[in-house]
């Protein structure tokens, strides 16, 4: 996923532009962080104590010109607004947020109201066309059979949450002004690897064949998430 980004920004964007970012619900800050080292100017926005602390920890190992360039905000991201003016940055990130919200449309409208003209919307979700595709692979007949016809379903942490259906996703983003520019597919092969496992003595080629089939149809519509990235008009 941070090498689609990277695809995109460097496409979208002159060479050595420093770039007015956002990310929405940065976790422990590992995108924001990166994206920081990279020269941008880097604001995350994240609730939880816990990854608030892990993200400040981080930051506090970096250079001073790192530590500057990025800034942690404690809050929703459905209350952007409350924090932001309207076109404030360049690139906003909501990545592995929108299965958490119930009613994810104003929330996916605000983040479009932060891009200023031409800003890139980088969404990663849940894809809702490939729910069946873990259970079926861990040989879950029933929970196969049960995902066809539902967004609905529990992640590894035990939470009940949502999928997103691409053809619905591009929808919205056309409704709220940042259209879909183009979308990858995100873990196609790795789905079923368990959490926490080392990595792989040839993880270099298993980046490359994840990166290829990402953007490859059919593999790509099949990935247990969808990276979307759509462009403010």
């Amino acid at each position: 996923m941070a090498r689609q980004l990277d695809e995109q920004i460097a496409g979208r964007f002159a060479v050595g532009r420093r770039l007015r970012v956002l990310d929405v619900g940065m976790g422990q800050g590992t995108q924001a962080l990166r994206l920081a080292r990279a020269g941008h100017q880097v604001t995350g926005v994240e609730r939880d104590a816990t990854m608030i602390a892990a993200a400040r920890e981080a930051l506090a190992g970096q250079p001073e010109g790192i530590r500057e360039r990025m800034r942690i905000v404690e809050g929703d991201g459905r209350d952007t607004g409350v924090h932001f003016l309207p076109g404030s940055f360049d690139v906003v990130l909501c990545h592995g947020v929108l299965m958490y919200v119930e009613e994810p449309d104003p929330l996916l409208a605000g983040l479009a109201r932060m891009l200023a003209p031409g800003g890139l919307l980088s969404l990663v979700v849940r894809n809702g066309d490939a729910l069946a595709l873990r259970p079926g692979l861990h040989g879950d007949w029933a929970g196969a059979l049960a995902s066809f016809d539902t967004v609905n379903y529990r992640n590894r942490l035990g939470l009940d949450v949502r999928a997103d259906r691409l053809a619905t996703l591009t929808a919205k983003l056309a409704g709220i002004g940042a259209p879909l520019h183009t979308w990858y597919g995100v873990r196609v092969f790795t789905d079923t690897a368990s959490d926490g496992a080392p990595a792989p003595a040839d993880l270099d080629v298993l980046l490359a064949a994840e990166e290829r089939a990402g953007r490859t149809d059919p593999y790509r519509a099949v990935a247990a998430l969808l990276h979307l990235c759509g462009v403010r008009g």
